[in-house]
Parts: C-alpha cells; sequence; structure tokens
C-alpha cells in the first residue's frame, strides 16, 4: 500500500520537505521562547554540618541479660533539619545500634550507598522512631537517615514562578522545615560488662536558602542538538520512503519502457503481415 501510494503521489517529496522544515521552525521557536521568556528558576541551598563525637555515655549494665548499654543524647538543630547520620566504631562483634528520634527519620541499608542499584529512597525507606543495625566481627557501621523524603528541601532545585520574587518566595516555602522534636539518641548494647565504651561520630546537616537565579539554556547548543534528532528521526522515515518512491518510479518508467517496446513489436507484426 505505502509503495503505491508513494508511486501515485508526484507531490510527496515536497509534502515530507515541507512538513520537516515545519516542524524544524516549531522546534526553533520553542528554544527561542523558552530561552527569552522562561518561567523557571533554580535555586541553591547551602549546607551545614555540624559533627557531634566528644560525649561521654551514659553505662547501664544488665546483671539479668548480662548485656552493657551505652547511650548517648545529643539535641540538634531542628531547623530545616534535613540529614541526621551515625557512624559507631570500636565495636564488639554482635553489638546492637540504634539510632532514635521521637518525631520519626527515613532510613534504608542503601541509603547512603555508592553505586546502589535499583534503589529509590522514595520507594524504599521507611520512616520509623528507632533505626538499628548490628556490627558483625566489631566492624563499624554506620546508620544514615533523612528527616523528610522531599527532594526539595535539600541539595538545590527548581520552582515555577510570575517573576524572581514569587520564585524565590516559592522556593524559601519548599525548604522551610522545622523538625521536632529534635533530640537524637543513640544506644549500643553489647553483651558481657564492658569497661570501654565504644566511639560513635554524629553528623546533622542543616540546609539554608541561599540563591536562585533564572534558569536558562545555550539557544545555540540547545538547538543544534534538537535539530539534529529531528533530521536523525525524520532520516529514519524518509530514507526508506524515498527508497520506496524511486524505486517505484524506476520501476514505472521500465514497465512504460517495456510496454513501448512491446507495441513497437505489435506494430511491425501488422505491418509484416
Amino acid at each position: 500500500m505505502m509503495k503505491k501510494a508513494l508511486a501515485q503521489n508526484p507531490n510527496l517529496l515536497r509534502t515530507l520537505l515541507g512538513l520537516s522544515f515545519t516542524l524544524i521552525f516549531l522546534l526553533s521557536y520553542a528554544v527561542y521562547g523558552a530561552t527569552i521568556a522562561p518561567s523557571y528558576y533554580i535555586y541553591e541551598t547551602e549546607a551545614v554540618s555540624t559533627e557531634m563525637s566528644d560525649s561521654e555515655p551514659q553505662k547501664l549494665y544488665d546483671d539479668g541479660d548480662n548485656t552493657t548499654t551505652w547511650h548517648w543524647e545529643f539535641a540538634v538543630d531542628g531547623q530545616n533539619l534535613t540529614w541526621v547520620n551515625l557512624t559507631a566504631m570500636e565495636l564488639s562483634d554482635g553489638a546492637i545500634v540504634k539510632l532514635s528520634n521521637g518525631a520519626g527519620l527515613f532510613s534504608h541499608h542503601l541509603l547512603g550507598v555508592a553505586g546502589a542499584r535499583d534503589f529509590s529512597c522514595q520507594q524504599q525507606c521507611q520512616q520509623n522512631i528507632t533505626h538499628q543495625i548490628i556490627s558483625e566481627s566489631g566492624e563499624e557501621v554506620s546508620i544514615v537517615t533523612l528527616t523528610e523524603l522531599d527532594p526539595a528541601r535539600r541539595n538545590n532545585g527548581s520552582v515555577y514562578g510570575e517573576d524572581i520574587n514569587a520564585a524565590e518566595k516559592r522556593a524559601r516555602e519548599e525548604i522551610e522545615y522545622f523538625h521536632s522534636p529534635s533530640t537524637i539518641r543513640v544506644e549500643i548494647i553489647e553483651q558481657g560488662n564492658r569497661s570501654t565504651n565504644p566511639s560513635i561520630m554524629l553528623i546533622s546537616v542543616n540546609e539554608e536558602f541561599a540563591s536562585i537565579s533564572v534558569f536558562s539554556v545555550d539557544a545555540a547548543t540547545e538547538f543544534l542538538w534538537a535539530l539534529a534528532s529531528v533530521v536523525g528521526c525524520f532520516a529514519v522515515i524518509l530514507i526508506p520512503s524515498f527508497t520506496i518512491f524511486f524505486a517505484a518510479r524506476a520501476k514505472e518508467k521500465r514497465d512504460n519502457l517495456k510496454l513501448k517496446q512491446q507495441q513497437s513489436e505489435d506494430e511491425i507484426s501488422i505491418n509484416a503481415n
């Protein structure tokens, strides 16, 4: 059907080229419009990390269970609190490390692991008041937690606004958050009556609004990439179409030539008779 339609449409080439140039024009206008009249703005946040590692723990020995419990309490800044990360060191084999917060924290064992595959904290992180991990062979362990899953509250982001003032207001609203209660409790439970306490390092991260700027693109570069995409897409369509079209025209010419030759032979045969 395509071959027949191509053979019967002498204006096909002009139609396809016209469509190509129309799409290129629309694409150019879209890139131009996004460049001169953007409505999206990129805001940046400034992260402040606070490390707490020097406080002495309280010790509780349970004679019945023959376990030693060490616990620390930290009053972190809840204003725009985003991350709370714990690292425990110098642990005994099988030590249980717990990180607790009354408001709840989001965590997953793959959170913060570089190169983690098929992992999405948005879908897999669980909010719990207490997160725990067990040390194997006395190795160093870490618990990485988030106060909120909303990525707009950390690590920069983008907002839509009629102007930069409206965009900044919205960006500040996205970032604004207070985590309460903000007291963090750390517990480490070890077997036996331990005399040497483990070492821990607790890091809290607070992020504040830093700056905002209009989202802009390099119009020339974006246009060239877009144009290359359009040309590539049309090449996939045009090359087979043109191939079929010219093949059909060539076949039509051969058929016409054969028909003329046959007519000539018939005329010669009639005249001979």
